[in-house]
């Protein structure tokens, strides 16, 4: 048994939907089970084990993970979140979980400039401590978010942090992909991979991307970290830590020049989902 925490997040969702795709035995685990969890329903659609779990509940987790054997870990970044990520590595442990595919992400390292990079470091030293087998996945900037623009492209402009550093953008639907053979193929199983699509793209490119698309005129306004930090908290109403770290990760792209991987490529054997093929199907939201 494969249990998804964060069933309902972009990424488990994703998973959820592959591994349903391939027949195998799935949990998905949700603080509202009584919720439809999207994917799970339909006339031909294979039946899905729901169940209740909360990271800040470990009697929750505890009974989630009974009887399973693999565990895939995605939460969404705060500044809880390696308290709250090592709590469940240290249950999973202890209920008989043999194997975690853990989401991370870019510069997971113990002195990146990015706090959350810090964290998930923090977080993947506590998984090899643990003796479990483990597979961590570091994507790169998901498409979803992109989505997240909207309002601004509604008035004609996008702002960032970034000039004309080029940024990865990945499809969650591809991590899944990746998610569901780590979690069903021993030979992806217990390494670290580096995510993205096919190309990196910069903001003023996506700006005019943006501009074919929708038939209005999209501008790039490049602010400073500080203009930025500011305009994420008081019109964007982000809460402080997480201005800081949409900041931190625009001016990571430009300390790092990204490029693409071939990592999806090589473990599917097809190429990514495309930024264009991702803006079209989104066309709509775009155009609102």
């Amino acid at each position: 048994m494969i249990v998804v925490m964060g069933a309902t997040g972009a990424t488990g969702n994703a998973l959820l939907r592959s591994l349903l795709a391939l027949g195998t035995p799935v949990r998905a685990l949700t603080r509202t089970p009584h919720r439809p969890i999207p994917g799970t329903t339909g006339a031909h659609q294979p039946p899905v084990e729901v169940q209740y779990a909360d990271a800040a509940d470990p009697h929750s987790l505890r009974t989630a993970f009974k009887g399973a054997g693999q565990l895939f870990l995605a939460m969404a970044n705060s500044p809880a979140q390696v308290e709250l990520e090592t709590r469940v590595i240290d249950i999973a442990a202890h209920t008989g979980i043999g194997h975690i595919v853990k989401i991370s992400a870019p510069a997971a390292e113990p002195d990146s400039p990015v706090a959350i990079s810090r964290g998930h470091h923090a977080v993947e030293e506590h998984l090899r401590a643990s003796g479990l087998t483990h597979t961590v996945l570091r994507p790169y900037a998901f498409m979803q978010n992109l989505l997240r623009l909207a309002p601004t492209v509604a008035q004609g402009v996008i702002v960032g942090t970034m000039g004309d550093a080029p940024c990865n953008y990945i499809d969650c639907r591809d991590i899944g992909d990746v998610a569901a053979a780590a979690l069903t193929r021993p030979d992806i199983a217990g390494g670290t991979y580096a995510l993205t699509g096919p190309e990196a793209v910069a903001y003023p490119e996506l700006a005019s991307r943006l501009s074919t698309l929708t038939g209005n005129q999209i501008r790039y306004v490049n602010l400073t970290p500080d203009e930025l930090r500011a305009n994420l908290i008081h019109h964007a109403r982000m809460p402080t830590w997480l201005a800081e770290h949409v900041t931190e990760i625009q001016q990571l792209a430009i300390a790092r020049p990204e490029t693409p991987t071939t990592t999806v490529t090589d473990i599917l054997g097809r190429r990514p989902r495309t930024l264009d093929a991702f803006l079209h199907e989104q066309h709509a939201h775009f155009r609102r």
